[in-house]
């Protein structure tokens, strides 16, 4: 996997920069979403991999499922902060303030809120034991949030963020270069969480 990942990251980059055309309506700015957009993509799937091992724990009480749930979720979490600051870092350089509490920063805002409680639970609990049973209840009941603030509220009211890759008629609204390109950067940042996943 480290192969891999050191061939296509670069590549990866490469390709933004020298083959990516500019995008319709935000020129060469849009090119944040290379690094939004799969950074977000991971810490939807860190947060489902983190209930999972939970779910594994409390069946099995086997403590090694504790550890991978806890490493997912704090991996979601560092993931879900570089989607923020990359999505405030692009919201300042197109609508001029890197925050207007718009309904996608705003939802991601709980979620941070919410993970943060998690690593903040585990941290204050010092029984292993209780820690382990308590952070994978808290883990399955957070995941169940994590589609409504992803995909479902955000979607119901009226938002600055660009509009979604597929679009209400089910259509896909991309360049083809920009479209493969950042296929490839989900696929690579999925292989970065999986490859932290196994440290």
């Amino acid at each position: 996997m480290n192969k891999i990942l050191l061939v296509l990251t670069p590549a990866i980059i490469a390709a933004i920069i020298f083959l990516v055309p500019p995008i319709k309506g935000l020129g060469d700015l849009a090119k944040i979403i290379f690094f939004h957009v799969p950074t977000a993509w991971v810490a939807v799937a860190a947060f489902f991999t983190s209930a999972f091992f939970a779910a594994k724990f409390l069946r099995t009480q086997n403590f090694s499922f504790d550890t991978l749930s806890a490493r997912a979720a704090r991996l979601g979490f560092v993931f879900v902060l570089l989607s923020t600051i990359s999505g405030a870092i692009f919201s300042k350089l197109t609508w001029g303030a890197y925050w207007n509490w718009d309904p996608r920063q705003t939802t991601i805002f709980v979620l941070i809120l919410i993970y943060g409680a998690y690593l903040t639970l585990r941290a204050a609990v010092a029984d292993e034991k209780i820690r382990a049973k308590v952070s994978a209840v808290y883990s399955l009941l957070s995941v169940l949030t994590v589609p409504f603030l992803v995909f479902i509220l955000p979607r119901m009211y009226f938002s600055l963020h660009p509009s979604p890759v597929l679009n209400s008629a089910g259509r896909i609204e991309m360049d083809s270069v920009v479209l493969i390109v950042l296929i490839a950067a989900v696929v690579d940042a999925t292989l970065i969480f999986v490859r932290l996943m196994k440290r």
